[in-house]
């Protein structure tokens, strides 16, 4: 535990890449969930993630291993592990022994994303990261990538969502609607029904966020311009987390990911994260706080994020 954040590292899907990141025969060192880890895409083009330190001596394979079909070879001394993780191969040796094996972490290539499932006692997926119909439309424009490390924690991230009253405080806005705010599984769904002034009169919109576990906010705004956003938080160790918005822009009118009324509205989420980061990396977590009835529902919020924590 965090002397800031009495909870350990949550359970789920999280971002560790984006899958272009990661050509076949590529090999990347991770340090996600208090670990070493070694990510590569075998010669048949899958991504695999294992833990980074080689059982013989030691020797993170991230930094020099090569990729030999579907397995990752030792740069130390050529030590060839599947993926799996169990070793196949040692070269100068008649026996491979029998604990040369490596924890191998399930990974899902979704969404342009490459995700990696963190479990504390080693439990199996038991939902997924859905798939996102915007992604890879002609329609749509190709993802706009902000990137952040924050010295906070995914719970203290996704509770903000819900906090109400901190976007007049803290982001200056002049009316902040009611949620309409739904718990489900893994999932919980936020919907803000809003109206725009524009020069052409009033225009109806709303922004919808569904919410997987602690790694995926799938935002998506309407109205004046459609867009949408994966915010995908990965823990990095018990105090810092790996933030990442993925942008896409519904081409409409000449509108791209960095024009116009699209480009507006991203630059305002991101200007709303800077204005957000000094409050999360200087604040405590209160167990026990004091909530009054403007606050929107922070105590549903966190009875349903105990079941991400073994």
């Amino acid at each position: 535990m965090s002397s800031r954040f009495p909870f350990p590292i949550p359970n789920g899907w999280f971002q560790v890449a984006y899958a272009d990141e990661l050509a076949p025969g590529a090999v990347l060192p991770l340090a996600y969930f208090g670990q070493d880890l070694v990510m590569y895409r075998s010669e048949r083009g899958l991504a695999r993630v294992l833990d980074a330190f080689c059982p013989h001596l030691g020797a993170h394979i991230g930094y020099g291993g090569k990729v030999s079909g579907d397995t990752i070879v030792c740069p130390f001394h050529a030590w060839r592990f599947d993926g799996a993780g169990t070793c196949v191969e040692v070269p100068y040796a008649k026996k491979i022994p029998a604990k040369a094996q490596l924890r191998s972490w399930p990974v899902l290539e979704r969404n342009g994303i490459l995700w990696v499932w963190h479990h504390a006692e080693g439990k199996a997926p038991d939902w997924e990261i859905p798939a996102v119909p915007e992604y890879g439309e002609p329609g749509w424009s190709p993802y706009l990538r902000h990137r952040w490390k924050i010295k906070t924690r995914n719970q203290e991230m996704a509770e903000n969502g819900i906090d109400r009253a901190h976007f007049a405080y803290v982001h200056g806005a002049a009316d902040v609607p009611e949620s309409e705010v739904t718990f489900e599984g893994p999932r919980f769904r936020s919907l803000q029904k809003l109206e725009f002034q524009t020069p052409r009169g009033p225009m109806r919109g709303a922004i919808e966020s569904n919410t997987w576990g602690f790694g995926l906010g799938l935002v998506r705004f309407t109205g004046i311009c459609e867009t949408l956003l994966l915010g995908c938080t990965t823990p990095i160790d018990l105090e810092h987390v790996d933030v990442r918005f993925s942008f896409s822009v519904k081409r409409e009118h000449g509108n791209d990911t960095n024009k116009g009324v699209g480009g507006a509205i991203i630059d305002d989420i991101v200007k709303q994260m800077g204005e957000d980061i000094p409050i999360w990396e200087s604040k405590i977590y209160q167990p026990r706080p004091v909530l009054c009835d403007g606050d929107g529902p922070i105590g549903p919020f966190r009875r349903w994020s105990r079941q991400f924590y073994s």
